[in-house]
C-alpha cells in the first residue's frame, strides 16, 4: 500500500451552482459574442475568406407546416471610413453606440490589422468588466425605446 490516494491531492469545497447570470454579466456576455464577431468578419476580410454565423429560424412551408432551418445571419460591420480617410471603429450594444470615454463615440485605426488589435482588447476589458458603466448607459438607452410606444 505504497500508492498515495489521488483523492487526497484534490481540493473539495461546498459550492451551490447560481440558478441565474446576474444582469451584469448577461450584458458583458452579449457584448463580448459581438466583439468576437466582428473579430472574425475583421480577420476574414484580411484573409479574403467568408465568416458566416448560421442561426436557427422556423418558417412555414407550402403545406403549412412549420420547420426550423438554418439562415446566415446578417452582422454588419462596426468600422468605416471616416471624412478624412481614416478607419474609424464604433462599438454598439444592440443599436446604440457605446461611449467608451464620455463624448467619443468612435475610435480611430491606422490599418485593418490595428483594428483587430483594438477589437480584442475591446473584448478583453469587456470580460474584466472595465466597461460596465458604458454598457448599463447603452442598454437603459435600448430599454427606454422599448416603453417609447405604450
Amino acid at each position: 500500500m505504497g500508492t498515495p490516494n489521488t483523492l487526497s491531492n484534490l481540493q473539495f469545497v461546498d459550492a451551490v451552482r447560481p440558478r441565474s447570470i446576474p444582469a451584469v454579466q448577461q450584458r458583458r456576455n452579449k457584448l463580448s459574442n459581438k466583439l468576437w464577431e466582428q473579430i472574425q468578419l475583421a480577420r476574414s476580410q484580411i484573409e479574403h475568406t467568408h465568416f458566416v454565423v448560421k442561426r436557427r429560424v422556423t418558417v412555414k412551408d407550402v403545406e403549412g407546416n412549420y420547420k426550423s432551418i438554418e439562415r446566415p445571419k446578417r452582422i454588419k460591420p462596426w468600422w468605416f471610413m471616416g471624412a478624412d480617410g481614416t478607419l474609424c471603429l464604433s462599438v454598439f450594444y444592440g443599436s446604440k453606440r457605446i461611449e467608451i470615454v464620455p463624448g467619443k463615440t468612435s475610435i480611430c485605426v491606422a490599418n485593418m490589422t490595428d483594428l483587430i488589435a483594438v477589437l480584442d482588447l475591446l473584448k478583453s476589458e469587456t470580460e474584466a468588466g472595465s466597461l460596465d458603466v458604458a454598457i448599463e448607459v447603452a442598454s437603459g438607452a435600448l430599454k427606454m425605446n422599448f416603453n417609447k410606444y405604450k
